[in-house]
């Protein structure tokens, strides 16, 4: 069993496709036996990645900040909730937990989390594996952007590498599995 650290967005607004999607990946990791490590909240997607998550049996990890505590209306139904000082606790303690990282759709605010994660690990701050799931191209855009960044030597391709691309839920965890069975890179 693996801790997984899953980022995506909390807004209650999205599509009912975004909801399932989240939904779904919760549902996979905990038939794969893994730990969810989440942002603690239960709104949006993140309240239906820990819903779907212990729907399946799974056990769940949050870490969410004081100021967001009860603007996401904290998960207080996870296994675990930790509530942190602010947001930069609340990534590191994150990154600290999970094993491997799956980033879904989201904002702003998942974009930073993927950003630290992806960093961190360029850095070998740690050798975590990454993976942003982008469901019909969701992150194609971004993609196109980060390779401009290696075509321009912004960033090298090596870097690059670090984030893996998956278009659905399972082929997500089978990257993040096979990573983390082939050990450190």
């Amino acid at each position: 069993m693996a801790a997984i650290g899953v980022f995506c967005g909390s807004s209650t607004l999205v599509s009912k496709t975004y909801l399932d999607l989240a939904a779904d990946t919760g549902a996979e990791l905990a038939r794969r036996g893994h730990l969810l490590v989440s942002g603690g909240g239960s709104v949006g997607m993140m309240g239906a990645l820990v819903a779907g998550c212990r729907a399946a049996g799974g056990r769940t990890y949050g870490v969410i900040p004081e100021v967001l505590y009860g603007r996401e209306i904290a998960d207080v139904g996870s296994d675990e909730l930790v509530v942190t000082t602010d947001m930069a606790e609340r990534k590191n303690r994150m990154i600290a937990t999970a094993d491997a990282f799956l980033t879904l759709p989201g904002g702003v605010g998942t974009m930073d989390e993927l950003f630290e994660v992806w960093t961190t690990g360029h850095l070998g701050l740690h050798h975590k594996p990454i993976a942003l799931l982008s469901p019909d191209g969701f992150y194609d855009g971004l993609m196109s952007y980060v390779d401009t960044l290696v075509r321009d030597r912004f960033l090298s391709a090596d870097a690059r590498d670090l984030l893996r691309v998956v278009h659905d839920v399972p082929a997500a965890v089978d990257v993040l599995e096979a990573a983390l069975a082939a050990g450190p890179h």
